[in-house]
């Protein structure tokens, strides 16, 4: 059994989320290379710009985006480790508050009904996993609103297959238009149940662009999902052309026998997510 004091993951959720509050993921910039070098007129030209805005940012140490988004942490839990100090919850916040702080980023959470901000940006949105093994991987990612509010999460029937998947998916994106700040990365969820179906499409997100899902026929659907997408023409931030999405991850969950859940977590261009193992 190896033991890991809490403070340690603290410390990790503070560096995971400076470094995700200034920077793209190396694949999401990738992406956006390939997508203005693809593109003309007004969609290169704002491609360009958020190219520009990273280098900046980066330059200056200052936040890639202005909404430094939901503290999305997902811990996976070796089950050969024994935890120690503060409780779990209380370091990640730990870490979420000191990092919105010492970074200078927007504190954006508050009460969903009196609308009182919290100040610090907490409370994160915290999952956890139990898996195998004897160490600590924590994977961090702040979830900008624009696009957030743009997803949504469908139950539909077993009859509808893959072809309600599919439709579900364009349909998610089409309606959302220029509004999540396009190129998107959309994150989806097949199968589980209704909230299990929701965090699947966030864990998607954490993947790097561009990649495929090991099963082909999960494969398949984000192929041609994203292929469908690129067909709207809205393109980068909604000046029309020919990337609309960046990328289509999908993962999938056994069902219920009486249901088809799917969920479209949609993510702006601005793809932030960082990695650590203890």
């Amino acid at each position: 059994m190896r033991t890991v004091d809490t403070q340690q993951i603290a410390d990790c959720v503070y560096r995971l989320a400076r470094r995700a509050g200034l920077t793209l993921t190396e694949s999401c910039r990738r992406a956006l290379k390939e997508a203005e070098s693809a593109e003309e007129g007004a969609a290169k030209f704002a491609l360009n710009a958020v190219l520009n805005n990273e280098q900046t940012a980066q330059r200056e140490h200052m936040p890639v985006c202005q909404d430094t988004g939901m503290a999305v942490v997902v811990i996976e839990l070796g089950q050969e480790v024994a935890l120690t100090g503060i409780p779990l919850r209380d370091a990640v916040d730990d870490g979420v508050r000191r990092a919105y702080a010492d970074g200078n980023f927007r504190k954006s959470i508050c009460d969903p009904l009196i609308r009182r901000n919290t100040g610090d940006n907490t409370p994160a949105h915290l999952h956890t996993e139990i898996v195998a093994g004897d160490r600590v991987s924590i994977s961090f990612l702040p979830k900008g609103f624009g696009s957030e509010n743009m997803s949504r999460l469908v139950m539909l029937t077993p009859a509808e297959g893959r072809e309600g998947i599919l439709d579900t998916i364009v349909e998610t994106v089409k309606i959302a238009g220029s509004r999540p700040c396009p190129p998107v990365y959309v994150g989806v969820g097949i199968g589980g149940c209704f909230d299990s179906c929701a965090y699947l499409a966030k864990k998607a997100l954490l993947r790097e662009v561009g990649s495929r899902n090991p099963r082909e026929d999960v494969a398949s659907i984000e192929r041609e999902a994203l292929g469908r997408i690129n067909a709207l023409g809205i393109g980068a931030q909604g000046f029309g052309g020919k990337i609309t999405a960046l990328g289509v991850s999908c993962e999938i969950a056994p069902t219920h026998i009486a249901g088809l859940p799917v969920a479209v977590n949609i993510q702006c261009h601005c793809v932030r997510c960082e990695k650590e193992t203890l």
